[in-house]
This record gives C-alpha cells, structure tokens and sequence, in this order.
C-alpha cells in the first residue's frame, strides 16, 4: 500500500466516512491509510483472475449456489483491521455482513507491488489467516511469473507456482493456469527456484 496519508479514528467513525472519500483507506489498528492507485500490470492481473475465477465459477455452478467473486472496491474485516483485498470469492454469504463489509471470503488474492508487499505478505497474511471462512490466500507477483498459494487444508503451508503451471483453487474446485493470470501484461521474468 502507498501510504499518501494516514490518521487516527474509531472503525465507526472510518466506516461511515470511508463512503464518502475520494481515496480509499485501509483501516489497520486504529488508523485510516490512504491508498494509491495501481499499477498497469496490476489491473491486468487483478481483472484476469476476476475473469478467469468469475466464468469457472458460472461453469461449475458455484455461482448458482451463492459463490460470488469481487474485485478491488470490497472491504474485508480481519482482526480488528479492515482491507481491501484485490480480490475474493465468497461462497458463504454472512447474514451480518454488510454491503461494502464481508467477513467470510473462501479466497482472498492481492497482487504485489513494492510498495504492498510487506503488509501482503506479513500484516494481511497473519489477519486473513484468522478469517475461520478462509480457505486460500493468494500472493500474485506482478513483475515476475511467480504466484504463492498458502492453503488452510495444508496448514497455510506455501505452494509456488510458475510460468507453465496450473492452480488448482481447492476450495472452490477450479484451476487456473499461471499463463492466463499473467495474459497481457510485458516486460515479465521467470521465476527462479
């Protein structure tokens, strides 16, 4: 996350105003962070995998029975801390959740930049991971063909995936290939072991 700004307010209070912002905010132990806005790559990646997670669903008929895929602009309440993740599916709508507010994604994606990866991969890693809902948590490099995949089924043990591989998403039963996450976006290097 680039941090623009940032200041002190109960979540009640970031709530209620956070609809009325221009920017976006992340609310993280008590403080409201401005977000900037990503990178061309990014918005590649992020719309393929929104893509790619939306028809599967609607192929496999998960869509039909309440799973639904949301990109960028939906928060998620995690520890105390609410974020936007880049992407989630939800298949267990949460009668307390609100409109902008879920509180039972199936799988949260968030594409790294220099800039978010210390909080993707060390703050929101640890708080997804309390969400008892979540399944997967997914780590998409956006300037190499790198995507990581921590699974609660293997006890957030990390899998790597690389230029060639698919990703099997367990907990909804669809695979994606690492090409078509990565489709359009230049100027990438390959993954090294």
């Amino acid at each position: 996350m680039n941090v623009a700004e940032s200041f002190e307010l109960s979540e009640q209070d970031y709530l209620h105003d956070e609809y009325s912002r221009d920017i976006k905010h992340e609310y993280i132990d008590g403080q409201a962070y401005a977000m900037v806005g990503a990178s061309e790559s990014h918005n590649i990646i992020s719309g393929n995998v929104f893509a790619q997670l939306h028809r599967e669903l609607k192929k496999s008929g998960l869509k039909g029975k309440g799973c639904k895929t949301f990109i960028a602009d939906m928060k998620v309440k995690a520890s105390g801390n609410i974020f936007y993740p880049d992407l989630m599916v939800i298949c267990e709508p949460d009668p307390n959740d609100s409109n902008f507010v879920k509180n039972t994604p199936s799988i949260i994606v968030e594409v790294l930049s220099a800039s978010t990866r210390k909080n993707d991969i060390t703050l929101k890693k640890m708080a997804y991971m309390n969400i008892a809902s979540l399944q997967e948590y997914v780590l998409i490099e956006q300037d190499k063909f790198e995507v990581v995949v921590f699974r609660k089924s293997q006890h957030w043990a990390s899998t790597y995936y690389v230029l060639g591989d698919e990703i099997t998403f367990e907990s909804i039963d669809v695979i994606i290939s690492v090409a078509d996450i990565y489709d359009g976006v230049e100027g990438l290097t390959q993954a090294t072991a």
